[in-house]
């Protein structure tokens, strides 16, 4: 990963780590301690071979259900991380998290059944857990500490709009030079396929991605521009909600310095449910500089659609 582009978005800190050597124990901040693949938080009663390895949830929260009164410390609700300044409840499953430098996450549930036990639920009349605790494996190992980053590493899918390219008549040379310069700002590649210039074709595709939460990034690759089957920009704006003119006056504006053909491109950008959709060149050098010119600024565009970060002040 570009380490620039790390640095820019880590956006959250770890505030406590917790852990229970036995089940049915209150969990203790134990300040620091050790990520272990497919397992969970080295000594913890509820790390193992399953899906909830790791249990994770917003300082915030916790901040906003101690002012009712609730008096709860770190562990209280049977967190192993507690994380200020991003709302977790609001990320998709499948999505991954960088903690500190090395470990990765990949979230498997958002919330759970409360016990009906709970002494919090019983003396407060709820509990946030359920409704607001996120659940993870450990793909990656590592240390994890209180201070410590969490990098929201966002999907995104790759599509190559060409009828050669379908039919196997020509190398997809733009979409691996796509998802290697994403991969390299941080985004997880979660869907590469290449698509006929087909208008149906391309506006179905593009509503799969969406509407079934696939990724939280979709980059077109192809038919931008003035060829009779040149239709990605009219498929795209036919599945859209939201219109994010800025991102392809950008792309334009940085093209336009390196040709004046840049201004033959009509490729657009938008929203569509919770994910953003940028179309780009067809070329794989015209491709990967146009992705260039935005892809600093697009990870904070998709956690203010994904309600990941507070209001933009700057």
């Amino acid at each position: 990963m570009n380490k620039e582009s790390l640095e820019d978005n880590a956006l959250a800190v770890i505030t406590s780590v917790c852990r229970s050597e036995r089940r049915g124990t209150v969990k203790q901040n134990i300040e620091s301690g050790v990520l272990v693949e497919n397992f969970g938080l080295e000594g913890d009663a509820h790390g193992g071979n399953w899906h909830r390895q790791v249990s994770l949830l917003s300082q915030d929260s916790i901040d906003a259900f101690n002012a009712r009164g609730a008096g709860v410390i770190p562990g209280a609700f049977g967190e192993n991380l507690a994380v200020s300044g991003l709302d977790l409840k609001t990320l998709p499953v499948g999505c991954q998290l960088r903690i500190g430098g090395s470990a990765l996450l990949e979230l498997t549930q958002i919330g759970k059944t409360c016990h009906s036990s709970c002494e919090i639920a019983q003396r407060m009349g709820e509990c946030i857990m359920p409704k607001e605790g996120v659940f993870a494996r450990v793909l990656r190992g590592g240390s994890v500490a209180v201070g410590d980053t969490v990098q929201v590493i966002w999907r995104a899918a790759v599509l190559t709009i060409s009828d050669k390219g379908a039919a196997g008549l020509r190398e997809d040379k733009s979409g691996p030079a796509v998802c290697a310069l994403a991969e390299n700002h941080g985004y997880h590649i979660v869907h590469t396929q290449i698509i006929p210039d087909d208008f149906d074709t391309i506006a179905q595709t593009l509503r799969m991605l969406c509407d079934e939460d696939r990724a939280d990034l979709i980059l077109t690759t192809g038919g931008t521009g003035f060829a009779p089957r040149d239709v990605t920009p009219e498929a795209t704006e036919s599945v859209l909600t939201r219109w994010t003119p800025g991102i392809a006056e950008a792309m334009r504006a940085g093209s336009l310095a390196i040709t004046p053909r840049a201004m033959l491109s009509r490729a657009t950008a938008g929203i569509r449910a919770r994910a953003l959709i940028v179309n780009l060149p067809g070329s794989p050098k015209g491709a990967a500089e146009n992705l260039g010119f935005v892809i600093d600024t697009l990870g904070h565009g998709i956690a203010l659609l994904k309600s990941a970060e507070g209001e933009c002040a700057r």
